[in-house]
């Protein structure tokens, strides 16, 4: 029996791991990447000896991504983040206890006496929870739902926060916010020695290892449809004859290539991205070696030594990210905003500057999980119904997982329909 031809356009982490598992499973994959670098949003750039992610990233322990790493062989090296160090929440300017277990809830001057208490009951209650069953609530009506206090259901709200990159409580699905909290809880997450170009270059070894091509500086230009079914990929001048096409994209790439369809125009103009503005500093050292970590409660802020955990930087030196989560209620923030929240976590941080990147507009999801929509169960599948042989890969797409996790997840459910071999992946855990 002749290998299915399957292109993967886009060498991101969901592309090339969907190219691993089709590849492992018999299929004849070529993957094609329109970058010179494979990586996507999964880059990561050296710069004076530091590592520079595009914003600060996690690998949750519990989530897809890790399931799905384990499948191919892959064991990501890292640390787990707040094993040494201070956590600060950072209200009206003010650095406070930031309230992460019993000890530090009952400490804390962030909250008082009765949303202490409510906290301390909602926290304890969050494994129990179901989470799907809040699919249609919004993140905002739950915690009104639940907490009575303003400073209670703003600490809690930036745990939210931290764990969806998602600002806009009001759309955000409640399903979403207490899954990612589970997942957290579950397993807690990974800062990755080298950053996540280590994740990239090992998913492209296992996918080259099981005999997938892959073509970088490739211009896809379009799909070649026969009464809707895909029947070829055009790349530059050449048409390449495929059974099936995988886009590992935003909406907006898989509308780009059948620009005549309504269905996938309309997908496209109505994904609403997540956002931030990030601030990444490399430092010769920390002022204050203590404080590597910090949430805004009244503010959507975030600021973390990722180089407290993981392996990033020169020895002595510092890897830092300060975010704004963006949204609605604050879409927009300056520099000079990202730089006076490392003024309060880390006064006198430019006097060890070695270099820096600032991010105003980062998309750090293509589709936000709406409570309107059915959370999870509102993002489009990985197979487009109406098109035979054209599937999608991203962080916008599937029933499971957010940001990393949705690109592994649905890398991992195209590979189900495409390549039997692979139906013994591991399935997704009860209650994941």
């Amino acid at each position: 029996m002749q290998a299915m031809k399957v292109a993967v356009v886009g060498g991101g982490l969901g592309g090339l791991t969907a190219a691993a598992l089709l590849a492992r499973g018999g299929c004849e994959v070529t993957v094609y990447e329109r970058a010179k670098d494979l990586g996507g949003r999964a880059r990561t750039s050296g710069v004076d000896g530091f590592c520079f992610n595009l914003g600060p990233h996690a690998l949750y322990l519990a989530g897809a991504a890790a399931r799905v790493l384990g499948h191919l062989g892959i064991r990501p090296r890292g640390g787990i983040p707040g094993q040494r160090g201070h956590s600060y929440a950072l209200r009206a300017g003010q650095l406070h206890t930031l309230p992460r277990g019993p000890v530090s809830l009952m400490t804390t001057d962030v909250v008082g006496l009765p949303g202490k208490l409510e906290l301390a009951k909602l926290l304890a209650s969050l494994r129990r929870l179901d989470a799907d069953a809040l699919a249609t609530t919004s993140t905002r009506d739950w915690l009104g739902a639940r907490l009575s206090r303003d400073d209670a259901r703003d600490v809690f709200g930036s745990l939210v926060r931290v764990g969806t990159y998602c600002a806009d409580l009001d759309a955000l699905s409640a399903q979403v916010a207490v899954s990612q909290l589970q997942l957290a809880l579950e397993g807690n997450v990974l800062y990755l020695d080298g950053g996540w170009r280590m994740l990239v270059e090992a998913v492209e070894a296992a996918a080259r290892a099981a005999g997938a091509r892959v073509v970088t500086s490739a211009r896809v230009e379009g799909l070649v449809l026969r009464d809707g079914v895909v029947e070829g990929l055009r790349v530059a001048d050449a048409v390449h004859a495929v059974d099936a096409v995988v886009v590992a994209g935003s909406p907006a790439d898989v509308a780009a290539l059948v620009p005549e369809d309504g269905h996938l125009a309309r997908d496209a103009a109505e994904a609403t991205p997540v956002k931030a503005a990030t601030l990444e500093l490399g430092l010769s050292r920390l002022p204050r070696p203590d404080a590597v970590f910090a949430l805004g409660s009244d503010r959507p802020w975030y600021a973390s030594v990722h180089s407290a955990a993981a392996r990033l930087g020169p020895e002595g030196g510092a890897m830092v990210h300060v975010m704004k989560y963006l949204g609605p209620r604050e879409p927009d923030v300056s520099e000079a905003e990202l730089e006076a929240v490392m003024d309060t976590l880390q006064p006198g941080w430019r006097e060890h500057l070695v270099a820096r990147r600032y991010r105003p507009g980062l998309v750090v999801n293509h589709l936000l999980p709406r409570a309107d929509a059915g959370g999870y169960g509102g993002r489009p599948p990985s197979q487009v119904p109406h098109l035979r042989g054209l599937f999608r890969v991203g962080d916008w797409v599937g029933p499971e997982g957010l940001l990393a996790d949705a690109s592994f997840a649905s890398a991992e459910a195209v590979a189900r329909v495409l390549a039997p071999e692979q139906r013994d992946m591991p399935r997704r855990a009860v209650g994941a």
